[in-house]
């Protein structure tokens, strides 16, 4: 589990995956782009479910399948604490599997692994839109 600094005027990210090299290659992504911050990197979702009550992220990049606690589960966790906060659901699973991922359970958007960064980095922009929209409603 990794904490990083935080500032209140970008869009704040937390990334979670059970592979190191995703972590860190998602944080680089991030790290490029304006108004985006990484605040923390987690393997699990359970480390995630921590960091994210110290933390409040704007969203959630959250792996599906993962050791200890899953995306699944994680997601639940943090949507009963604040149904706001923004979760991208970011897998590797079939297309089919994973829009169905989105109707079915406490995610905000999907997300294949496969996409380019452009289109992840869209999708966290506008996942950090609407909870900006939530936090002043």
């Amino acid at each position: 589990m990794l904490m990083l600094s935080s500032q209140s005027s970008t869009l704040r990210v937390l990334v979670v995956d059970d592979h190191e090299l995703t972590r860190l290659s998602l944080k680089l992504a991030f790290t490029c782009q304006e108004n985006i911050q990484v605040v923390g990197l987690a393997s699990n979702g359970q480390e995630a479910i921590e960091m994210f009550q110290f933390l409040r992220p704007d969203v959630i990049v959250l792996d599906l399948h993962m050791p200890v606690m899953d995306g699944w589960s994680a997601s639940h966790h943090i949507k009963a604490i604040s149904p706001n906060t923004q979760i991208l659901a970011y897998s590797s699973i079939e297309e089919a599997h994973l829009q169905r991922t989105k109707t079915m359970s406490g995610f905000d958007e999907v997300c294949k692994k496969e996409a380019s960064t452009t289109e992840l980095v869209a999708l966290v922009r506008q996942l950090g839109k609407r909870a900006a929209n939530s936090s002043l409603s």
